[in-house]
């Protein structure tokens, strides 16, 4: 089923949590990497490989949140607590912003930066919304990567909350993101 229903996420729903998942765990690893390895003849080319990534991880995002928001979301089990489902609610919804604010300030670094990693893929060029400027290049930079930081322990909590769902109330959260069998 592709729609989502009110007991299970459908499997667009699905394909957006895991590849979006996926792909923002990879560049926050990459990101790491990139900044941690001696001054090299690629880095450049690293960097642009990273902001390319970010944009499209900025596209789906943003797709996801439409397809969010024109679906129903599966309601949580009965058994589930006020105060759980406000975090959950909570944690949710900050994943999608940070993961906006960290693409943002990385698209702004781009743009701030000399030269810019505008080329995506080689098949054209991104507009960028600010300007060149060193200073600012390094404020984005260290705001992209604070926020990436604070992006992964809200993922660490989700996965500790997913695991929680499976192991020790089982109640089935965990496998409606995983098969959409509905709990």
């Amino acid at each position: 089923m592709l729609n989502n229903t009110t007991r299970s996420w459908g499997t667009v729903a699905r394909a957006f949590h895991w590849v979006l998942g996926i792909a923002i765990i990879g560049m926050i690893a990459y990101g790491w990497w990139m900044n941690h390895f001696p001054a090299r003849a690629d880095r450049f080319f690293h960097r642009s490989i990273h902001a390319d990534i970010g944009y499209l991880v900025l596209l789906f995002t943003a797709l996801r949140l439409i397809w969010k928001v024109t679906n129903p979301m599966p309601v949580l089990p009965a058994s589930t607590r006020a105060w759980e489902r406000g975090l959950a609610h909570l944690n949710q919804w900050s994943l999608y912003v940070l993961t906006f604010v960290v693409a943002m300030l990385g698209w702004a670094h781009s743009g701030a930066h000399k030269p810019d990693y505008a080329d995506f893929f080689g098949l054209f060029r991104v507009p960028q919304f600010t300007v060149e400027n060193k200073q600012n290049a390094r404020d984005f930079e260290n705001w992209h990567i604070y926020a990436a930081y604070v992006l992964l322990a809200l993922i660490v909590l989700h996965v500790l909350a997913a695991l929680y769902h499976r192991f020790i109330k089982r109640d089935g959260v965990l496998e409606r993101m995983v098969d959409g069998r509905a709990s």
